[in-house]
């Protein structure tokens, strides 16, 4: 992982919301959701928008300037969770003043909690997993 690296999404199957500045980003091809401090939540915008690691780099928190490593465990992680992708070729982004000044409030050390509690709920789809000769509802298998 460089720093100057930027970041996507890297799936459809990844969904995320933000719910009164704190981030949880689901995983629906395995049930798992993920929440973030308020740091790891504008991080999590950050990085998913596109703006490169390196650009973060610095930036203040009420716990002090996020570091390089800090940056650097917090994007390995979300690489190793499914939840980002290197973008090839895709432009960079600067972050937004309002993004940089949301992180400046920030009063928590990045951090990602991983819950699977819900996984057998999330993975049955009452919406979009009906098959005709099988009926609702339709579970699918965990990867």
């Amino acid at each position: 992982m460089g720093h100057s690296d930027v970041y996507t999404v890297a799936s459809s199957d990844i969904v995320f919301e933000s719910f009164d500045g704190e981030a949880v980003v689901l995983d629906l091809s395995n049930g798992k959701y993920f929440g973030f401090s308020d740091s790891g939540s504008r991080i999590w915008e950050a990085l998913s928008s596109g703006v490169p690691p390196v650009q973060l780099i610095g930036a203040a928190t009420r716990v002090g300037e996020v570091t390089a490593s800090e940056i650097g465990r917090f994007v390995a992680q979300l690489l190793e969770f499914g939840l980002l992708a290197p973008a090839a070729d895709a432009p960079a982004q600067m972050p937004s003043e309002t993004l940089l000044a949301d992180l400046a409030r920030a009063g928590d050390p990045l951090h990602v909690e991983i819950h699977d509690d819900l996984a057998d709920l999330i993975l049955v789809d009452p919406i979009h997993e009906v098959e005709e000769p099988v009926g609702w509802p339709a579970v699918k298998q965990a990867t």
